[in-house]
């Protein structure tokens, strides 16, 4: 069987899994399309950023003209959805939200680019005779929704696979709408679990769940203010009362939040400071648990799991407003910002939008989430992995999006025609958790294909998980292993 694939690796990591994955097919796998850094056939950053960086084989626009290949995906029913994930999905390279940003402003220009780069990639896809695609993440920078979706257009098998919270283990999945998805097999060994777990989660670290006295401006900060005058504001730098009236108001934000609460550590704009005044409004009051309420902790944003596991819910606030429309009177809702979220999609309308809603209460950055979890009705999610918490400490879960544990006891499954008794009659059957979650580590695969989870494997060895995962992609490539998800 020979596969001609087309894949997004972005990182020396898993180029190193794709000449493992090549070498043990004795060629009969080759990589004919990648997108990926410097090294690769075309560099994937000047397509979400539009610049004019050149892969190994030049730019992906170079020698570019319309094709109208791209067709086949503009046709389908699914285009508007389409069209406007994919501008969800570029507009994390804005100005706004990125120092090395892409220079569209206007709808009709991200329209424009979502037809040349489906066209442009359609082509490319043509030329060099694509029979598969391969992801290692779920598509959500722009181009790797291009990618897939014209795979999916073009009949063409498609596998993503993505990082589990299981040590050393990784999801696969054909298609983003299975996610989460999978047949629970009975005689799987069930995985323990204690009861009242609270998941510890590494990339979760420095985050307290307590008050604390007020931060003050930190370095990075500092660094992250120059970097945004250099590059987006050259002149008004020139003007010192412009410049120190940025520093006393960065100084406010931070004396108002925890010290553990860094605003500005990795990423400047003044539209920003908005967002943390509206923030810094609800830092004082006091927390009140004492009457019923659905706890709804925010997921931050731009991530993949909201862009392309939320669907129409990647907007947060859509999501509160179609719970407060299920809940009876009484039922609060209380609403707490994720603790590294910045001014992306959280503008002032957000506020408003949720101001509206008498029965929301926005929270507090140092409210405890566990606490919140322990006393809610229910918690109320996209994807977010404190679902997985509250389901661990034996509260159900109403889950609007593509989450990895949606399919597990507890787990209710936002429609249009669901009520409030519907998930207030929940119970968690701890047991049954435990065989279900059991099932599922059974169809993950070993090895690590992001990076990022390799502190929580311990005797990591990246020669040892390169050739694992090598194999585990051919088998999966070649039909011959079992996704994880598939509806």
């Amino acid at each position: 069987m020979s596969i001609r694939l087309a894949v997004v690796s972005t990182t020396k990591d898993t180029d190193a899994v794709l000449r493992a994955m090549t070498r043990q097919s004795g060629d009969s796998v080759k990589v004919v399309l990648h997108f990926g850094e410097k090294t690769a056939q075309f560099r994937a950053s000047s397509m979400s950023r539009m610049k004019a960086s050149m892969g190994a084989e030049g730019h992906i626009m170079r020698d570019s003209p319309y094709d109208g290949g791209a067709e086949i995906a503009f046709r389908s029913d699914d285009y508007w959805r389409q069209r406007d994930e994919f501008v969800d999905h570029m507009t994390r390279n804005s100005a706004m939200f990125k120092h090395k940003s892409h220079p569209l402003e206007a709808l009709d220009e991200y329209h424009s680019y979502f037809h040349v780069l489906y066209d442009t990639i359609a082509r490319q896809m043509r030329e060099r005779r694509v029979t598969h695609v391969l992801l290692f993440s779920v598509p959500h920078l722009g181009y790797d929704t291009a990618l897939y979706h014209l795979a999916k257009a073009m009949g063409l098998p498609v596998l993503m696979v993505s990082q589990s919270l299981f040590s050393n283990l990784f999801f696969s999945a054909s298609d983003v709408g299975a996610m989460g998805l999978f047949p629970p097999e009975t005689d799987a060994r069930p995985w323990p679990i204690a009861r009242g777990e609270q998941p510890q989660l590494f990339y979760m670290k420095g985050v307290k769940q307590e008050r604390e006295e007020g931060g003050t401006l930190s370095a990075a900060a500092i660094g992250e203010l120059v970097t945004f005058l250099a590059l987006k504001a050259r002149w008004r730098a020139l003007n010192p009362v412009y410049v120190w009236r940025l520093v006393a108001h960065m100084r406010r934000v931070y004396g108002r939040f925890p010290r553990w609460r860094d605003p500005f550590a990795s990423f400047f704009h003044e539209s920003a400071l908005a967002y943390f005044d509206q923030l810094a409004r609800f830092e004082d009051q006091e927390i009140d648990l004492s009457t019923p309420y659905v706890y709804v902790p925010l997921q931050m944003q731009p991530e993949m799991t909201t862009s392309s596991l939320g669907g129409r819910f990647r907007d947060q606030a859509y999501m509160i407003e179609r719970l407060a429309d299920m809940l009876p009177a009484g039922i609060r809702i209380l609403v707490k910002e994720n603790p590294k979220q910045g001014g992306y999609m959280r503008g002032p309308m957000f506020f408003h939008r949720l101001k509206r809603i008498a029965s929301v209460q926005f929270l507090p950055s140092w409210a405890n989430t566990h606490a919140l979890t322990a006393k809610a009705e229910f918690v109320a999610t996209i994807t977010g992995t404190v679902g997985w918490e509250a389901l661990c400490m034996g509260k159900p879960v109403l889950v609007f999006g593509g989450a990895w544990y949606r399919a597990f006891p507890g787990a209710v499954e936002w429609h249009e025609d669901l009520q409030f008794a519907d998930i207030a009659r929940v119970q968690v059957d701890h047991a049954k958790l435990e065989q279900v979650v059991g099932a599922l580590v059974a169809r993950c695969h070993p090895g690590v294909v992001d990076r990022d989870y390799v502190e929580i494997v311990q005797g990591y060895s990246a020669a040892e998980n390169t050739s694992v995962v090598a194999t585990q992609l051919l088998g999966l490539l070649r039909g011959e292993i079992a996704l994880t998800f598939r509806e």
